[in-house]
């Protein structure tokens, strides 16, 4: 998995949550004083995968100014001014080779990933840039290797948002805090690809999640990686406070 190459699609305008991202890309919305981006990317990490491909968009500046400026903010330094000098002591930064590519201000998912194509010469994870998940990425590699497929996307059961009644009259026979939803299975994102199932994708046009991975389906070769754990999209502010809660109580599942 180390020479494994990890996409996250970062270029959109985060509409539903515009509280926050009127100022700033979706993902660079922070949790627990990090972006949601680099939380997606530690969890990558901690399996080995630190080549990163982020398809930019909306704000782009923002995203390329975060990694140009990370290795100072994650350091101590001695800045010497008279000299024009910056010296490192100590960085705590990660081991990750980022490459941010401006994929389009409105170009869609499908088109972000043909923006791409080039970069890819094998195997690579691929998710969006506002969702977390306590995943095992090993486990999701080796079952997309085992089954040979184009796609395998991470299937996973949300929660619903609010509880459930049972009423007999006007008496609430059962009452159930935020049960699972209508238990089918959706896309988490956190898929694995091979390069081909780009060759899907017609133009910027194309959103990934309708024409390319309808057709893939219809050809036998998407797969569906079951995970039971935690998951969460941050669509909403509501959303972005919850994570943010689970964090700064320590008890955030997709922590590594």
């Amino acid at each position: 998995m180390q020479n494994m190459k990890a996409v996250i699609l970062a270029g959109g305008r985060g509409t539903r949550i515009s509280e926050e991202s009127q100022f700033r890309p979706k993902p660079m919305i922070e949790i627990g004083g990090q972006p949601i981006l680099w939380h997606i990317m530690k969890i990558y990490s901690h399996y080995g995968i630190n080549d990163f491909v982020v398809c930019c968009g909306y704000k782009s500046w923002m995203i390329k100014n975060y990694f140009l400026n990370y290795y100072a903010h994650a350091s101590d330094i001695t800045v010497d001014l008279a000299r024009n000098q910056v010296e490192i002591h100590k960085s705590t930064s990660e081991p990750w080779r980022v490459t941010l590519v401006d994929t389009g201000l409105d170009t869609q998912t499908g088109g972000r990933l043909k923006r791409v194509r080039h970069l890819l010469d094998g195997t690579f994870c691929l998710t969006y840039g506002d969702g977390l998940a306590d995943i095992d990425i090993a486990g999701l590699i080796e079952f997309h290797r085992a089954r040979q497929g184009l796609v395998t996307l991470t299937a996973v059961r949300p929660a619903a948002r609010f509880g459930a009644l049972e009423l007999e009259g006007n008496t609430v026979s059962r009452f159930e805090e935020k049960p699972e939803g209508d238990g089918r299975w959706i896309n988490g994102g956190f898929f694995v690809c091979q390069p081909e199932a780009l060759d899907y994708i017609d133009d910027d046009s194309t959103i990934w999640e309708r024409h390319p991975l309808e057709h893939i389906a219809r050809d036998g070769k998407l797969q569906a990686y079951k995970h039971q754990g935690f998951w969460s999209a941050m669509d909403t502010l509501r959303d972005k406070n919850a994570l943010e809660s689970l964090w700064l109580k320590g008890d955030a599942p997709w922590k590594r």
